[in-house]
């Protein structure tokens, strides 16, 4: 919750943002700020997960998905997450986080998420997520169908790709009523 003043500031604004389709990338321009970096003066490596759920925040609520959600009781999860590190954000470094919903699978719907300075990649992660509500985990068929509602196309082909779907598959730890024990 230490970056739940920056996700008003986002929801806030997103309202006088241009609206864009959930299909299309959000830019969010941020600056590394005291509370984002570590002993190094770069941003903290779990962080970026932090800020780059900004950038979700911004493009469901510019793409008028936020509203629907709250609308149908939904709540947003992350199942699982991966991330990449090729350079590093520094203190007070101005930065733009870059996201852009992917593709589905048979669970989850996917985000790209990018942090890019001077038009270089920084950083990339992978998210996988789902929404539930009072009944359970909303399904893909619903989610669409409360795309279509907005208005936005969906298009043809929303399948991850292979490499994603395998990062998925060797990474998912068993569902929550299974058993999961710790055996180390």
């Amino acid at each position: 919750m230490h970056v739940i003043f920056r996700t008003l500031l986002v929801l806030l604004r997103a309202r006088r943002r241009p609206p864009i389709s959930v299909w299309e990338s959000s830019v969010l321009t941020l600056r590394a700020l005291p509370t984002d970096i570590d002993i190094a003066r770069h941003i903290n490596n779990g962080q970026y997960f932090s800020l780059f759920d900004l950038g979700r925040f911004d493009l469901m609520a510019r793409s008028g998905l936020w509203a629907q959600m709250k609308k149908r009781g939904w709540s947003p999860v992350v199942q699982s997450e991966q991330i990449t590190f090729r350079r590093s954000v520094t203190f007070m470094k101005r930065f733009e986080i870059h996201t852009r919903m992917i593709g589905f699978d048979e669970k989850c719907f996917y985000f790209e998420q990018r942090a890019v300075v001077d038009g270089e990649i920084y950083v990339r992660a992978h998210i996988a997520g789902r929404l539930l509500s009072r009944n359970g985990p909303v399904s893909n068929a619903e989610i669409l169908d409360a795309i279509q509602d907005l208005g936005h196309e969906v298009p043809e082909d929303l399948r991850i790709g292979e490499e994603l779907a395998n990062w998925r598959r060797d990474s998912a730890l068993p569902a929550a009523r299974k058993p999961a024990p710790n055996t180390w």
